[in-house]
């Protein structure tokens, strides 16, 4: 995947804001439960006998950001990535579309969806219509899920702006049917990437071999392949985003056709 970094315009940066400690579990294990929060749409940071601690011990106030070069361009290709889909929702849906913003924090936030700690993993909050990541994010689903790749990366990105693009079009139903959608307007995004001509600041193109890194990651955050990691077996009554077989032809549906009108997954159930 080729990217041309921007102007950040689409990021808020909220790095300096976020501080909660998770020595007592270990990195490793705090960011696990994240990667499975948000693919559950559980919080398994309840596992650990907590809710978490109150705002006023996790947040800092420093406003200080302290980053290497390599989490500065992950915060580049995250701006890239948004600028380049906002784009073409735009076109997609001309003035329906209001453009938004990716928050970039660590450990913990205060949204206005609430408070939340990376344990909830990336998500969008309609109170605020912003989409809320830690770049830690990123690391366990190349690791331990075994989706690495930069478009398994964006796919992330991308599917949780497919949240607002429902939020803005008044989409509402069931958990189930609203994540498949979103995958499948993220795989729309990735349509209209693929066919970007040339390469400018705050855009993106594809390469061979990125297709299969976002169904990689499909696949890898299926809710009946979570569970059998987590429980050692399947519970459909419990599903929230689909299995891994629904994610894939999803996500495929969107890249194939490029066209929203194919994401009706309420149509289909």
């Amino acid at each position: 995947m080729q990217w041309e970094p921007g102007d950040r315009s689409n990021i808020d940066d909220a790095r300096g804001r976020s501080g909660f400690g998770v020595a007592h579990i270990g990195i490793g294990g705090f960011i696990l439960l994240l990667l499975l929060s948000w693919a559950t749409g559980k919080n398994f940071f309840s596992i650990l006998g907590t809710q978490g601690p109150p705002p006023s011990q996790t947040v800092g106030t420093s406003g200080a950001v302290k980053s290497t070069p390599s989490e500065e361009r992950m915060v580049d290709f995250v701006d890239a990535v948004t600028n380049d889909a906002q784009d073409t929702w735009e076109q997609l849906l001309g003035g329906r579309y209001q453009r938004t913003r990716v928050t970039v924090f660590r450990d913990s936030i205060d949204s206005a969806c609430g408070f939340a700690q990376s344990a909830t993993g990336p998500f969008y909050c309609p109170g605020d219509r912003k989409v809320y990541l830690d770049l830690g994010f990123f690391d366990e689903l190349a690791r331990r899920f075994g989706a690495p790749g930069d478009f398994a990366q964006a796919y992330v990105v991308a599917h949780e702006l497919g949240h607002h693009v429902q939020n803005l079009l008044g989409i509402k139903g069931p958990s189930v049917p609203m994540e498949l959608q979103a995958d499948c307007f993220a795989g729309v995004w990735g349509n209209h990437a693929s066919k970007n001509g040339t390469l400018s600041a705050g855009h993106v193109e594809l390469e061979p071999g990125d297709v299969d890194e976002a169904l990689h990651a499909a696949a890898a955050i299926g809710d009946d392949r979570l569970q059998k990691m987590t429980t050692g077996r399947v519970m459909p009554e419990r599903f929230t985003h689909g299995t891994s077989a629904q994610r894939v032809e999803w996500f495929k549906r969107g890249m194939e056709s490029g066209d929203p009108k194919a994401c009706d997954t309420f149509a289909r159930r």
